[in-house]
């Protein structure tokens, strides 16, 4: 499903990603986890297609095709979502019309006509029922005045009904309690399936007793220099990352 083969990349003649391999099939969770600045946020940006980011080097390809000259939207229409570390604020436009909005303009990308109101409003229901959200915070304007948990639970929201083939998680955990933390993860557990993949970025182990991951990569200095299982989190919960960073020293 995801490809990714000699990934350099960066932004204002800045080096951050050097050379990152990575291939993501249907039905997996991979975790992406390493120290600050080492890259993980840039990864996730490269991926979504954010215009500040530049690549220098490599493909990234999603469903076989090469993807590194699409725009963001392109690749949302293609199925690629990315959850915000730091979502934004859309004062005027509630959850629900920025919804549908979102949802009609990717099904006009695909060659398909509008989802009728009453089919939209059913799935607006079964998923905020999914999420737990209750019906008044979707009239509310897109993350103006949110929580933290409320714009994470949001974004899950949007996951929930694009349905997308690819889901990137960038730092879902951040500012949650466990509380959210719960109900984020109990949200992208109930969306994860065969035929769909999520890669969670994170710098807790944390959230990773929530989503259990197949795969653990660790990130440093722009590059992949450890892969394992679940267990591979607990460890470096346990050690920190300075170990990681002395086998990359001498490697």
């Amino acid at each position: 499903m995801l490809k990714i083969v000699n990934l350099h990349a960066g932004v204002e003649d800045k080096n951050i990603l050097k050379g990152i391999n990575l291939e993501v099939k249907p039905g997996e969770v991979h975790a992406i986890m390493g120290p600050n600045g080492s890259g993980k946020s840039t990864l996730s940006s490269v991926i979504a297609g954010k215009e500040e980011y530049e690549v220098q080097e490599g493909e990234v390809y999603f469903d076989g095709k090469n993807i590194n000259e699409l725009s963001p939207e392109e690749r949302a229409h293609a199925g690629i979502f990315m959850s915000f570390q730091y979502p934004v604020e859309i004062p005027g436009v509630s959850v629900t019309n920025f919804i549908k909005t979102a949802i009609n303009e990717t099904r006009k990308a695909q060659g398909l006509e509008e989802m009728p109101a009453n089919e939209m409003l059913k799935l607006i229901r079964d998923k905020a029922e999914l999420l737990e959200i209750d019906r008044k915070f979707l009239s509310r304007s897109l993350n103006e005045g949110f929580s933290g948990g409320e714009k994470k639970r949001n974004e899950i929201f949007q996951m929930a009904m694009l349905q997308p083939k690819l889901a990137i998680l960038d730092e879902t955990d951040s500012g949650l309690d466990i509380d959210a933390l719960r109900i984020v993860a109990n949200g992208v557990n109930k969306l994860k399936s065969k035929d769909n993949a999520v890669v969670v970025i994170t710098h807790y182990q944390r959230l990773l007793d929530y989503i259990v991951p197949d795969f653990v990569h660790v990130l440093y200095n722009g590059k992949i220099v450890k892969s394992g299982d679940k267990e591979l989190a607990h460890e470096l919960e346990a050690k920190g990352y300075d170990w990681i960073k002395e086998e990359a020293v001498t490697q």
